[in-house]
């Protein structure tokens, strides 16, 4: 377990076209708040924007929840940071 509390990184993610922020915890716990607010949060706003937003870029835009490459990715690296250090 970790030494510190919680670690956050913004990135931009491409599966909701915005910028997101990613929170890893010392248990290897994580939280997106892409996630947040296209999934677990989603209301008529979110939906309406997801939709606008891919008929723009033609494609379709869906966030795939925190088993997503970009957050466990960063989740991975973090930990193994922590097992090199201690």
């Amino acid at each position: 377990m970790g030494s510190w509390q919680v670690t956050a990184k913004a990135i931009y993610c491409d599966a909701v076209d915005d910028d997101v922020t990613i929170q890893v915890f010392p248990d290897g716990s994580t939280k997106c708040t892409g996630y947040q607010r296209y999934m677990e949060q989603a209301n008529t706003e979110s939906a309406a924007i997801l939709q606008k937003k891919s008929r723009g870029l033609r494609r379709s835009l869906k966030c795939v929840g925190p088993l997503d490459i970009r957050v466990t990715s960063y989740r991975d690296l973090l930990m193994a940071q922590e097992k090199a250090v201690g």
